[in-house]
Parts: C-alpha cells; structure tokens; sequence
C-alpha cells in the first residue's frame, strides 16, 4: 500500500510540516547567501539527505524537494541553467529516500520566480513555463502534492496553482506578506484566498516574511474567510510590529539581512507555542519557513502531543550537575549555583543565599 494522501492526513490530524531547508543548508556551508540556489542536491546530496533525516527524525511528516529557486531564472545567475533537470529530479529523488524510511509525504516545490509582472502578459507565460518545467522535472520521480510558496502577487500564485492543476495533484499555495494584509497585485487577503479556493486550491495559507506573532493574526482571517485546508509556515526570526518582515531587522545599528541573522532567531520554546497557538484557532498545515531548523521541529511535535524519533534525545535537565533536581547537582561553589539557577541580580543583592535545593 503507498503513502496515505496529504488530504486524507489533514482531514484526519494536524500535519506538520518540516523547516528552512536553504538557511539551515546555509547555515552548515552547503548554499550561498544571496542566490540561495539550491545546486547542494547536485554537488552534496549527503548533506541535504542528512538535512531531511533530521527533519524527519524531528516530527516532520511532509519533506519538500528543495526545489525552491531551482527554475531558469535564478539557476542562469549561477551559471547553472543546464543543471535545471538535474537539481529538481536529484532534490526530489533524496527526498523519497528519506520519506520511504520514515512514512513521510514528499512534496514538490514551486517557488516565486521573480520573471512576473502583473502588467506584462510575456511574463505571465514565461512564468507558467518555468513552472511547468519544475513540475516536468520533479513529477516523475514521485510527488504526493505541491506547494507553491512564497508567493507575493495573487496573479502569480493563480498560475503556479494551473500548473499543479494541469497534472492532477492537489496544491497548496502560500502567499507572502510584508508590510501590507494586501498582495502586490492589490488584492486584499481575504479576497485573494477566496479566489484561490475557488480556482480549486485544495490548501491555503501563508509562508515565509513574517515571525509567528506577525503571520498569527492574518493566519485566522485566513481561517476565517475559507472553507477549505489553511497552511501555516512563518520564519522563525524575531521580528517587531515596527518591522514586521525578517529582512529589514537591525543589528547593532545596520540591516542584519543575510549574514548576522542569528540574534534574532527563536528559540524552540516560542515555536513551540507558536503551534499550540495555530491548533487553538484551527490551522491544518503547521511548518516553519526560513530559521526553522530541527531543534524547532521537535519542539513543534512534542507541543501537539506527538512523540517523534528523536523525541529520546529530548532535554532532560533534572541531569544537569548545576541547574538539575536535588540528588543531581554537584557543582560546589554556592555563587555559580545561585547565579546558574536564580540570577545574578538576585544572588548580588541578596545577603542571604536562597536554598539551592541539594
């Protein structure tokens, strides 16, 4: 029997999704800031195997094929437009190999392809033909569904959602927002999910930009405006509702996009809210985007009540010679012990040492 549909499993359970692929991959030495192709399935298959391992290891149950800026377009700007066919089949071929050991669902990807421009109908078709040349590559070897992510102009998200169309497996289509609840296009967000839903779209969302605080909220309208599966993925950076979208965060005094992103990035306790907030108000689909990486995914599962593989390497601090349970601690020096487990405020002000709980 093959791997249950990405329907059958949302109109069963939450899905959770896996994390960012590319920044993690950057992150580890195996992409480059700023083009963030992804020519690793190529050049370092072993690395994005290991990356998708850990991902399912950590509760993800649907792996994308890193096929995200794996179209013409951003391939020719590495000189790498011949490898078009071999990095999406490559991509989605390392996904399989980890999806059938751990029962995952492997998805295709599409990704926003910066050729489109809502007043210019060339682009429209060189759109749809980057696309369908993804979806020729990656189909063969295996795709449960698409996503289609990242997406800032409904007119773009429509045409990544006839292609997905046109070979007969369901879609997810993500839309990004910045600053606006509007897309780039001019179409308010509510608006513009209805008319996806009503193109067919089987699942709808939002991915990418903004922090879980900031995508949250228009993740409910989201909710609220359709009938259909909603998705979930945001970035797990820290961002402001004075600078709503990851890239424009400042670090000491200067933009920290791309390079010194790692202040901001959370912690596994915030996105494992962040997924106990997206259940309370019926999301479907919960992932992350860019910054999430497994930590966060273990995290995310263990907060639905899940236990995952790597659930047995999960923290167990009452072990922890300093801040652990009574019967644990060994450290001796009683300043580091009350500085480790209250505070240095408190242990510099107080006359009297609290109880360190030996």
């Amino acid at each position: 029997m093959g791997r249950p549909m990405i329907l059958q499993w949302l109109k069963e359970n939450i899905v959770l999704g896996d994390g960012g692929a590319l920044f993690e991959l950057e992150r580890r030495g195996y992409v480059s800031a700023g083009p963030f192709t992804p020519e690793v399935s190529i050049e370092h298959p072993e690395a994005l195997k290991q990356l998708q391992t850990d991902f399912a290891r950590s509760g993800a149950q649907v792996l994308q094929a890193l096929t995200y800026y794996a179209h013409k377009d951003k391939l020719k700007q590495i000189g790498k437009q011949g490898m078009l066919a071999e990095i999406n089949s490559a991509a989605v071929h390392i996904a399989h190999e980890v999806a059938d050991e751990y029962g995952c669902l492997v998805a295709g990807n599409l990704g926003n392809t910066w050729v489109y421009d809502p007043i210019d109908p060339g682009t429209h078709k060189e759109t749809r033909r980057q696309f369908d040349q993804q979806i020729e590559y990656q189909l063969p070897y295996g795709i449960d569904f698409f996503i289609a992510e990242t997406l800032e102009y409904l007119g773009e998200a429509k045409i990544a959602l006839e292609a997905i169309q046109a070979i007969g497996k369901p879609a997810m289509i993500t839309l990004g927002f910045k600053y606006q609840d509007s897309t780039k296009d001019g179409v308010i967000l509510e608006d513009a999910f209805k008319e996806l839903e009503e193109a067919g779209a089987e699942i709808v969302g939002l991915n990418c930009f903004r922090d879980p605080d900031r995508m949250l909220p228009l993740s409910a309208r989201v909710r609220q405006t359709v009938s259909c599966f909603v998705a979930t993925q945001p970035v797990a950076y820290r961002c402001s509702e004075e600078a709503p979208y990851f890239q424009i965060q400042k670090y000491q005094g200067h933009l920290a996009f791309p390079l010194e992103m790692d202040p901001f990035v959370l912690t596994r306790i915030e996105m494992a809210d962040y997924v106990c907030k997206a259940q309370a108000m019926g999301i479907n689909y919960i992932g992350g985007c860019c910054g999430t990486a497994p930590h966060h995914l273990r995290a995310m599962a263990e907060a639905l009540g899940r236990s995952v593989p790597n659930s047995k390497y999960s923290p167990q601090l009452k072990f922890h010679p300093i801040i652990g349970e009574k019967g644990y601690i060994k450290e001796k020096d009683e300043r580091i012990l009350c500085e480790q487990r209250y505070g240095p405020a408190v242990c510099h002000f107080l006359d009297e040492k609290p109880d360190m709980g030996r």
